[in-house]
């Protein structure tokens, strides 16, 4: 019942300090007994009372004993426990604190003294369950707040594809087959779920930035000119500023700022090198040529697989990092892995 009185276990074997202490606290509070530990403990376990007094000098297990048992039972372990004793130790007082207890009170007890002390940390227990609760509550809080917050993220990113797909099908379907590639080279290196998740939503983003290139420059057959090369590069640095305010919890917009990026030094748009790039953009750098190589386009013909991985192989070291070039080529020629067979993307990811 929500206004019964705080439950109180005496642990005693000597009759009259159980009488006394009955005597001193069965107005305020319910009580129950036990005269040795092993009793204790049943009581304990099968009551939850609110609070211990636990005597320390008992035959067959004393209080020291009947408390560790106590504080390692996740059934009991948050029970307080004031220990009961005619004992002015202070070495005894230090192991009663290291083992769980949180006080003492002397023999001969004085009527307000015991009254006080279990009356403070019944106070403190208290307040501990109504933080405990408050703290469930807002953890509900966080994680429906979370939840909408995510199916806004999905429905914002949503809409970023479908403007990408609908100015341009063939950069929409690049971006899904680059995010699938880059998420199994990235199974393939063992990284951490997390890690996966963000380059799977950089690589469904990573060519937003295109959004900003005239579409008959992105789809014109033929060579480009050396200025529709220079503005065509400008990509990478739009998608991050398009990215950079949504709130995701991983670094998205920085891996598509840096998904042209060499690890020689040579690409754009920052011109960085080796470890000053993301392994995360390393791999998305690899998965987009190679998918780019394999693919048609509307101003080549599809080149293949086998020409894709001959580029990555003949540039890893040099434009792509060995170990993602290793782990592609793996996923390739080991497990058989093709776009065809492979294309799902999970909306867990976003």
């Amino acid at each position: 019942m929500i206004n019964q009185k705080p439950l109180v276990l005496i642990v005693d074997d000597n009759a009259t300090n159980l009488d006394l202490l009955v005597s001193t606290l069965k107005k305020q509070y319910r009580l129950g007994v036990a005269k040795n530990g092993i009793k204790a403990l049943e009581f304990a376990r099968k009551e939850k009372p609110d609070i211990i007094l636990l005597d320390i000098m008992m035959p067959e297990m004393n209080g020291f004993e009947v408390c560790s048992h106590l504080k390692t039972d996740p059934a009991t372990n948050a029970i307080p426990v004031i220990f009961i004793t005619a004992l002015d130790d202070a070495a005894r007082k230090t192991k009663g604190f290291e083992i769980g207890a949180v006080d003492y009170i002397t023999k001969p007890f004085l009527t307000e003294e015991v009254l006080a002390r279990v009356r403070t940390h019944l106070s403190m227990r208290a307040m501990q369950k109504e933080l405990a609760a408050h703290n469930a509550d807002l953890e509900q809080i966080v994680a429906r707040k979370t939840g909408e917050l995510q199916q806004l993220l999905q429905a914002t990113i949503s809409v970023i594809t479908m403007m990408a797909e609908i100015r341009d099908p063939y950069t929409a379907g690049h971006q899904q087959r680059v995010a699938i590639l880059a998420c199994a080279i990235a199974r393939r290196m063992h990284l951490p779920q997390e890690q996966i998740r963000s380059i799977e939503l950089a690589g469904i983003l990573h060519d937003i930035g295109k959004i900003r290139i005239p579409s008959a420059l992105i789809n014109r057959p033929g060579e480009l000119m050396e200025t529709e090369r220079e503005l065509l590069k400008i990509h990478p640095r739009v998608g991050y500023d398009l990215l950079k305010t949504i709130p995701f919890q991983m670094p998205v917009a920085d891996i598509v700022l840096q998904h042209h990026e060499r690890i020689d030094g040579s690409g754009y748009p920052l011109g960085l090198t080796g470890d000053q790039i993301m392994l995360e953009a390393k791999i998305l750098t690899v998965a987009d040529v190679t998918e780019a190589q394999s693919s048609f386009r509307p101003y080549r013909p599809a080149l293949g697989i086998e020409t894709a991985l001959a580029e990555i192989s003949e540039h890893s070291g040099k434009f792509y990092d060995p170990e993602v070039v290793k782990a592609c080529l793996a996923l390739f020629r080991e497990d058989g892995f093709s776009f065809g067979r492979n294309l799902i993307i999970t909306k867990e990811a976003i």
